[in-house]
């Protein structure tokens, strides 16, 4: 009885008195009652070093299962501030090497990351860390849905939007809320479900609005304007792109924002992206002007302005500069593997009008 009791107490397991515990032995003893409970089998497979099989117990997987379902309660109870860091690291740099490469070598290593960050936040009963855990589940998830719709991984990306959403519900973050709805309108408009997609980043700025920060909100408006582009409707995107530089701060740089980059060219090139999508002349030289500002790090960035440039030039009768635009973005677009821009490449179809040099 005594062993019983000194390895439950280096367990951590809770068990009866010890006068319950000697009348409980002397019926075990005596074969008058069998040992069921999983926490005593274990007990005893400790003390005498033998198997369920030895001592004359039924085979467990409760007993197994019990286990599995204690060692992730441990785990998940040593998250601490410097582990909820460690992770934000790890998908800050996925951001920064995603921005440079694309996400060819990514997506597996954010799927194990959002499993393991997934797996804590799960089995974290204690308050404690379980906003700050969550809100990294949300930005590694959107980060993966950006990367899985650029490789045309449709569902993937779907599903990844969707645990981004509960996640930044647990966080109790508005802004991450609405900023995974808008991103996961993005894959509406991909398979033209572009009313859906509308009514989706309406739902997304009627959330955000005068909760969020300006910059959000500027990026929420820019969205907007990408859907009422791929939507035909030129005046309404035409007045989000207003709406969201009107709101865009001076330093549109938020530490707490790391996803969002609207700064120097990047509302520029985004309207750009509208112009293009509804052929309109002005987008010439609004990409033309936007390009070279364009850091040089944002390489996907710059294959979807090189097809929106061909797109552009197309639509006003210049073969030679949509042809030239079209060859580089297939080049870099190989590079990177972007198959959501080199799908959209394909369908370009040339003109046989006049030339103007790219």
């Amino acid at each position: 009885m005594t062993m019983l009791i000194k390895r439950a107490d280096m367990l951590g397991e809770p068990i009866m008195t010890r006068a319950s515990l000697k009348t409980k032995l002397s019926r075990w003893e005596n074969g008058h009652e069998p040992v069921s409970s999983p926490t005593y089998r274990r007990l005893f497979r400790d003390i005498y070093g033998r198997t369920n099989e030895e001592l004359g117990f039924p085979p467990e997987v409760e007993d197994d299962e019990a286990s599995e379902l204690r060692s992730r309660l441990a785990s998940a109870r040593q998250v601490d501030s410097a582990t909820v860091e460690i992770f934000r690291r790890q998908v800050d740099h996925a951001r920064h090497v995603d921005r440079r490469f694309g996400g060819i070598t990514l997506l597996d290593q954010l799927r194990s990351q959002i499993e393991q960050v997934g797996n804590l936040l799960q089995y974290g009963t204690g308050r404690g860390h379980r906003e700050e855990l969550a809100s990294v589940l949300v930005e590694a998830s959107t980060l993966a849905g950006w990367e899985s719709l650029d490789r045309n991984a449709i569902n993937q990306a779907w599903e990844h939007y969707q645990r981004a959403k509960a996640a930044a519900r647990e966080a109790g973050s508005v802004g991450l809320l609405a900023h995974a709805t808008a991103e996961q309108a993005f894959v509406l408009i991909d398979v033209g479900e572009t009313a859906s997609a509308l009514d989706q980043l309406a739902g997304a700025r009627a959330l955000a609005d005068d909760v969020v920060t300006p910059l959000l909100r500027a990026w929420l408006a820019a969205a907007h304007g990408e859907g009422y582009a791929a939507a035909g409707q030129r005046d309404n995107a035409v007045q989000a792109f207003d709406e969201a530089d009107a709101l865009l701060p001076a330093d549109p740089v938020d530490p707490l924002l790391p996803f969002v980059f609207l700064g120097g060219s990047h509302l520029a090139r985004w309207r750009g992206n509208a112009l293009a999508r509804l052929g309109d002349p002005e987008a010439v030289d609004h990409l033309t002007r936007a390009l070279p500002r364009l850091p040089p790090e944002f390489i996907r960035a710059r294959v979807g302005m090189l097809v929106d440039l061909a797109f552009a030039h197309a639509a006003a009768g210049e073969r030679d500069a949509a042809q030239s635009y079209a060859r580089e973005a297939k080049r870099l677009g190989q590079q990177i593997r972007s198959d959501r821009h080199l799908r959209r490449l394909a369908q370009l179809t040339f003109p046989a009008g006049k030339s103007r040099t790219a």
